[in-house]
Formats: structure tokens, sequence, C-alpha cells
């Protein structure tokens, strides 16, 4: 996963920093992951991150179809709070 979006606008001592960004120093396939407790710990990462809100600005304005980005999942192109894990529902869940 790059950043290279956000971080056009960085020159310099930013552009520096910017590159210890987690999503630059951790693996790049926890924020595409399938398994939902990743995508929380990708979402965990971000939460401090400095450019999260940018970043988010920019998934958005892209229309990011998955991936975490500025803290949140997408999913299909929508934010979704949880990442359901993959089966069928539990069959006491409310429809």
């Amino acid at each position: 996963m790059t950043v290279e979006c956000v971080l056009e606008s960085c020159t310099g001592a930013d552009r520096k920093a910017a590159l210890d960004l987690p999503c630059q120093v951790a693996d790049a396939d926890l924020w595409f992951a399938e398994d939902p407790r990743e995508l929380e710990q990708a979402k965990a990462l971000c939460a401090q991150c400095p450019l999260r809100a940018e970043c988010l600005r920019a998934a958005l304005d892209r229309g990011e179809p998955w991936g975490v980005w500025g803290g949140e999942i997408f999913d299909r192109g929508t934010v979704v709070a949880r990442k359901r894990p993959r089966g069928s529902p539990r069959k006491d869940a409310v429809a």
C-alpha cells in the first residue's frame, strides 16, 4: 500500500517523517487482509497517524473499493464499521 496521493503535498522533512507512517513500515498486506481481526489491527495502527484524515479523504475521493484507509474499513467502496468474517451469519442474528 502506498500513500503517495496523500504525500504529494509533503516536502523535505515532512515527507521523510511521513515515510515512518504505520502503513509504510508495517506489512502492507495487513491493510488488505481478509481476517477481520487483522483489519482491526490495521485500524488501531492508523489511530495515531498524523495523516489519518487526509488519507481517509483521499480514499473517499478516489472511491477505494477495499482496504483500511484513514483508519476506516472499506468494503465494496463503502466504509463499514466492522468486516464480518466469511461464512454464513449466525442463526440467532437479527435480520
